[in-house]
């Protein structure tokens, strides 16, 4: 599976999962952007060589990339992103918003200077950058793009409010864009990868600051065994086969680390329905309300309302 004269936008591929997946697309024939500012896992500091550096890696092996460092905070940053793209080979067949920062708190110490970064990265770059890139998807009637999403936000971690809801908005994004692509020829997916990156170890780092020996004691022998085994190349797969021509799918969340993938969904109950519902009604139905048996997933609003009017129409 190759992509060959085709070009790939890869946000934050400086490290990590970023540099795995642009080394990965140019082994294979892609011709890429390596964008990355440079900074901190925290988002401070920048330092345009760290693109430079994957460029460089890739030119070795071949392949054909180019480094731009502009900041996805912007519409005028991510704009000249794309623009480096087109400036150079005419087109952007492939966007994956990678790029992203972290900033760990509790709830009752999560404030504005904490939130507010988080989101102009991760929710708000992916926007930018996808915006001015889906122009050219449309007029060219072909486009993949990949978001990254997390667990943090789909199913919930301590100290990550303000990155779980900014991975969580992209979950959003993804299905809408994967509707309104459809009849453009545009693929839109969201992938949420587990793997050893400045990420995992700064909030790992984190939680081994509390006084709970025992807690330190877990994670240090998780680090141990397992760390080793979410090499960010082993993602890397799963995210080129969801920006490949051949993907069939749109809308839709996988998770992949140490070399496994699997699909997250929204599954809708078969729940309970009363034309004179009450509090009490909730309150004692609850267990069928929650009951998991025979659920569904809808692909869109319109199916859930047909679910709900079938309902009614068999109640």
């Amino acid at each position: 599976m190759r992509f060959d004269g085709q070009v790939a936008v890869i946000t934050g591929a400086g490290g990590g999962l970023g540099r795995q997946y642009a080394l990965l697309l140019a082994s294979r024939g892609a011709r890429v952007v390596v964008n990355d500012i440079g900074g901190s896992v925290t988002g401070d500091g920048s330092d345009a060589a760290v693109a430079d550096v994957v460029v460089d890696e890739i030119r070795r092996q071949g392949g054909e990339a180019v480094a731009d460092s502009h900041s996805v905070t912007t519409p005028e940053g991510a704009e000249a992103i794309i623009d480096t793209a087109l400036r150079g080979w005419g087109r952007v067949d492939i966007v994956i918003n990678n790029a992203g920062i972290v900033g760990d708190a509790s709830f009752e110490d999560m404030t504005a200077d904490r939130l507010e970064p988080l989101v102009d990265v991760h929710l708000n770059g992916a926007f930018y950058v996808t915006r001015p890139a889906w122009k050219v998807m449309r007029e060219q009637r072909y486009g993949r793009v990949l978001n990254t999403c997390s667990a943090a936000g789909l199913l919930g971690a301590e100290r990550m409010s303000n990155y779980g809801a900014a991975k969580t908005g992209m979950i959003g994004l993804t299905r809408v864009l994967a509707s309104e692509g459809a009849e453009h020829g545009i693929k839109v997916n969201a992938i949420a990868p587990i793997a050893h990156t400045r990420m995992l170890t700064h909030s790992l780092d984190g939680a081994t600051e509390a006084d709970d020996a025992a807690a330190r004691a877990v994670l240090e022998d998780l680090a141990g065994q397992y760390l080793r085994e979410l090499d960010p190349a082993r993602v890397a797969p799963v995210a080129a086969f969801l920006v490949h021509r051949e993907c069939p799918v749109s809308g839709e969340i996988y998770t992949a680390g140490a070399g496994h993938v699997a699909r997250f969904f929204i599954g809708r109950t078969k729940g309970f329905r009363s034309p004179v519902l009450s509090i009490e009604d909730v309150r004692d139905h609850l267990d069928e309300i929650r009951d998991e048996t025979g659920y569904t997933v809808p692909g869109g609003p319109a199916d859930e309302i047909a679910e709900l009017f079938a309902t009614i129409k068999n109640s």
